[in-house]
C-alpha cells in the first residue's frame, strides 16, 4: 500500500476540474490504458489568451488522478508560455510530494501538458521521438534521457519509477543503464581534453564554489534540499547537505550523479565529491 499525504488523498477523493472542454483551444491524449495509465487533458483561452479552464479524464491509480487535477489548477490563469513552464517535480511538489513509486504520473501531467500546447500551436507530432527502448510501455531512448537529465535519475529503479521503463518484462534494463551511463559518464570524458590547463588552487577553488552557486545549488534548492562547501584537499570536494537533502535516501545518488558530474563537466574531470558531517 502506498504512504499518500493529506493532499493527494484529497486531490484523489475530490478531484479538481474532472470532465472534458468542448472546442478546447488544445487537447491532448497520452497513455495507453493497456500499460495502466492514460490522461486526456483540454484547455480554454479567454480573450486575455490566458488559460481560463482546463479539464481532464485520467484512467490510472490515486495518485494519476491527483497529478491531473493538481495540473490543471495549476494551468488556470497562465498564459500558454507560462502553462508549458510547469515541470513534473512542480506537479509533485504542489501536491506535497509522491510515493518515488509513483513519480511517473506526474510525469504523465506533464507529457499531456506538452502535447496539448503543441496541439494549441499546431506543432504537434504524430510520433514519439526516439527508438521503443521498453516495449511494455512503448518508453523511447529520449524520453529515458530527458527523465533522468531533467531529475537526476541515476538507477535503473530510478528511471522506472518516473517513465515506466523497465517495469514489466525487464529485458530492456541493459540499454536503461546505457542510456543513464550515456547521461553521466560520456559528459565527463568529452570534458577532459578541454580541462587540459591546470588550474591553480585558486582559480580551482573559485570554479567550483561558483558551479556550486549557479548550477547546483539552484536545483537542491527546487526540491527543498542545499548543498554547503566545507572544504577543499587536492581534487577532493568536501560538502555537507542541507534541508531535504540531508534527510534524503538518494542523497548519495545525488551527489554523484549530479554534484560531481557538473564539478567535473565544468571544473575538473579529477575532481571527487566526499559528504562530511556538519
Amino acid at each position: 500500500m502506498w504512504e499518500y499525504n493529506d493532499k493527494v488523498k484529497e486531490h484523489f477523493l475530490h478531484p479538481r476540474n474532472a470532465g472534458e472542454i468542448e472546442n478546447p483551444d488544445g487537447m491532448a491524449e497520452v497513455g495507453s490504458i493497456a500499460c495502466g495509465d492514460a490522461l486526456k487533458l483540454t484547455f480554454k483561452l479567454d480573450e486575455n489568451k490566458r488559460i481560463v479552464d482546463a479539464k481532464f479524464k485520467t484512467f490510472g491509480c490515486a495518485s494519476a488522478i491527483a497529478s491531473s487535477s493538481a495540473l490543471t489548477e495549476m494551468m488556470k490563469g497562465k498564459t500558454v508560455e507560462e502553462a508549458t513552464k510547469i515541470t513534473n517535480q512542480d506537479i509533485a511538489d504542489y501536491l506535497g510530494g509522491l510515493p518515488p513509486e509513483k513519480m511517473h504520473c506526474s510525469v504523465l501531467g506533464q507529457e499531456a501538458l506538452e502535447k496539448a500546447v503543441e496541439n494549441y500551436r499546431g506543432t504537434a507530432s504524430p510520433k514519439k521521438e526516439g527508438q521503443i527502448v521498453c516495449e511494455c510501455f512503448g518508453v523511447t531512448d529520449k524520453e529515458i534521457q530527458r527523465a533522468v537529465k531533467e531529475n537526476h535519475l541515476t538507477t535503473v529503479e530510478e528511471v522506472t519509477n518516473y517513465t515506466k521503463s523497465g517495469g514489466g518484462c525487464k529485458n530492456c534494463h541493459e540499454k536503461i543503464q546505457e542510456l543513464i551511463d550515456a547521461v553521466y559518464i560520456q559528459p565527463i570524458e568529452e570534458a577532459q581534453p578541454a580541462k587540459s590547463t591546470r588550474l591553480t588552487n585558486i582559480q580551482k577553488i573559485r570554479l567550483i564554489e561558483e558551479t556550486l552557486d549557479k548550477e547546483i545549488r539552484p536545483s537542491l534548492k527546487h526540491d527543498g534540499g542545499d548543498i554547503e562547501l566545507v572544504d577543499i584537499i587536492g581534487n577532493r570536494v568536501l560538502v555537507a547537505t542541507r534541508g531535504a537533502c540531508a534527510v534524503c535516501q538518494a542523497s548519495q545518488q545525488t551527489l554523484k550523479g549530479f554534484v560531481e558530474w557538473k564539478l567535473r563537466e565544468l571544473v575538473s574531470p579529477e575532481l571527487v565529491v566526499e559528504e562530511v558531517a556538519q
